[in-house]
């Protein structure tokens, strides 16, 4: 038997959840409130898409998408970018409008060519994924250029995903970890968690398990699997620290739990062998079978031989 060690890169080029840049305080008076609605009638554009974002989250008046993309577009019609782009999030989620990824990607344009840094790291991510556009991951990229050029940490890990796998650009695994840095730099989780990958496995920086532990805590911190599965491997095998089966379980079990099946065998091997923890047939069992439910065919033979020889069973 042998531990499940394959580390865990993340690779998801996702849409960004939150909605304007600029957005009103979270919680106003009933005078503030009102002050806005009379602007908003009045035509104020900002005050427009600031009602929008209340009603879109729920703060300060009840929840609701409908008044909010109505304050959106009337903000959108008089060129307020963060109402263009908040639009556009309102038709790629669905909320208040069908879902409708053509047209997420039409308001995106208006505020991308306001500079709106979001939208252009939407429009990004809507071509590398092919959702209202074709897929094309050269033009994903210039748009992530964009967004990356200002600052912004999506668009600056999307540009490493696209550097990592060559998609869209030649496969620069050196690009890719510049990218990750300044990402990462600003908190960026998954960015995080891909650098203490490519630090792990010496892929555009030299190996360096110490460095790779170093990212892995910090994305592990904000409850990225992948990285406490990594960790996991490290205590494991004693690379960049000193080797601790107990360390490695209480990491496995935190990205166990999040359904990594690398994880939840690896945890079965620990009970199996009775490391880090008392040597438990059954509960190694009960791990193997989470891991096999998700196809992971180590487990099964596992699995196989507890039940061959009636342990755990």
């Amino acid at each position: 038997m042998r531990a499940h060690s394959v580390m865990i890169l993340l690779a998801a080029l996702v849409l960004p959840s939150g909605h304007a840049s600029a957005s009103p305080p979270i919680d106003i008076s009933a005078e503030e409130l009102q002050t806005l609605h009379t602007q908003a009638a009045q035509g104020h554009a900002e005050a427009q898409n600031n009602l929008g974002w209340l009603y879109d989250n729920g703060q300060s008046v009840p929840q609701d998408y409908g008044k909010a993309r109505r304050w959106y577009e009337q903000a959108a019609a008089q060129g307020n970018a963060e109402a263009q782009y908040n639009l556009g999030a309102l038709y790629a989620s669905g909320q208040g409008v069908p879902q409708d990824y053509t047209k997420a990607r039409q308001w995106w344009e208006k505020a991308a060519a306001q500079s709106n840094a979001l939208a252009q790291s939407n429009l990004g991510a809507l071509y590398a994924s092919g959702q209202g556009v074709p897929q094309d991951y050269t033009t994903a990229r210039q748009w992530y250029e964009k967004g990356a050029a200002q600052g912004v940490a999506q668009p600056q890990f999307n540009l490493g995903l696209l550097y990592a796998s060559g998609q869209g650009v030649s496969q620069d695994y050196s690009m890719a970890r510049q990218w990750y840095e300044q990402a990462a730099a600003q908190g960026h989780a998954e960015a995080q968690s891909n650098l203490g990958t490519l630090y792990a496995s010496g892929q555009g920086a030299s190996q360096d398990y110490s460095m790779a532990r170093e990212w892995f805590e910090k994305a592990a911190a904000q409850g990225v699997a992948g990285a406490q599965f990594n960790l996991g491997l490290l205590y494991a095998s004693g690379q960049g620290v000193q080797q601790d089966y107990v360390q490695a379980r209480e990491w496995y079990e935190k990205a166990a739990a999040q359904g990594v099946a690398g994880a939840q065998f690896n945890l079965g091997k620990l009970y199996h062998s009775g490391q880090g923890v008392p040597q438990d047939y059954a509960k190694a069992r009960q791990w193997y079978e989470k891991a096999a439910v998700q196809g992971q065919a180590e487990a099964l033979n596992n699995l196989g031989t507890l039940y061959a020889f009636g342990r755990g069973v």
